[in-house]
């Protein structure tokens, strides 16, 4: 068994927090674009970051964007915190990957497809609150800590996955009796995110629902995403969609108007 202890000291890593990224946040956490991009430029790799993200295909963005007030700008005060977040994220991920098959590229696609699907989903609903965008940003984190903590077992790991057909949230629970929802809901404390985050993350699981409607139905939304994401090839290939166990009677009611927003089939 993996101690409180252990997954603590992981979860005390995330983030780190160079000057210039704890004043990019802060000036995000007030609304203060210009205030933000200032305090970005200071940070290269950051401003680097930013840059590439931007210019990917998946943003759509028919010219190159290089300016970081520019790129705040496009991006607004929600999706720019939760950029924020998820560059954090890759200054934390392994170097070498042990259990999943992922590295650098393949991690930041996943950022970006649940970044951006979650961006869709909350445009959709008509919900703009730069936590609730950046709640998103717990499950790569989450990814992250289960990786680490997998490492301390992992030999323990892959026997239970080779003899059993336990999924990887199973064998997580049993090893350190808590889940990745759970992890979600820890970092969202060490973030400071409001109460109703960690709420929204447990319900995503499928398994936990909320007696808050509003609550409940966002952790639809949450779930089949990151069903419907975590099921794409790369990342069914990285073993990445044994976390999620989708539990299609609890999203029934919505599983249509998502596939409409989504562009499915």
């Amino acid at each position: 068994m993996i101690t409180q202890e252990k997954i603590d000291a992981f979860i005390k890593k995330i983030p780190p927090s160079p000057k210039a990224l704890r004043e990019t946040i802060f000036a995000l956490n007030a609304g203060d674009l210009p205030k933000a991009a200032k305090a970005a430029k200071e940070d290269m790799a950051l401003s680097s970051y930013l840059k590439d993200l931007v210019n990917k295909p998946i943003y759509g963005f028919r010219s190159e964007v290089s300016d970081v007030a520019q790129i705040f700008g496009i991006l607004g005060v929600s999706r720019a915190q939760q950029t924020v977040y998820n560059y954090m994220l890759t200054l934390l991920s392994p170097t070498k990957w042990q259990l999943f098959q992922l590295n650098k590229s393949s991690f930041s696609n996943l950022q970006d497809e649940l970044s951006i699907g979650w961006q869709k989903i909350l445009q959709h609903l008509g919900i703009d609150d730069k936590e609730t965008e950046s709640a998103i940003s717990l499950l790569p984190a989450s990814i992250i800590v289960s990786e680490a903590l997998f490492c301390e077992k992992i030999n323990d790991v892959k026997l239970l996955r080779s003899v059993h057909n336990i999924d990887l949230n199973t064998i997580l629970k049993r090893l350190c009796s808590v889940d990745l929802f759970d992890i979600c809901e820890r970092i969202a404390q060490k973030w400071e995110m409001n109460e109703e985050i960690p709420q929204i993350i447990q319900a995503a699981s499928g398994v936990k629902p909320s007696d808050n409607e509003k609550i409940d139905q966002l952790g639809k939304w949450m779930h089949l995403l990151l069903f419907f994401t975590l099921s794409k090839a790369e990342f069914i290939e990285a073993d990445l969609n044994d976390f999620i166990d989708f539990q299609i009677d609890y999203v029934a009611d919505i599983y249509d108007e998502f596939s409409d927003v989504m562009e499915i089939g």
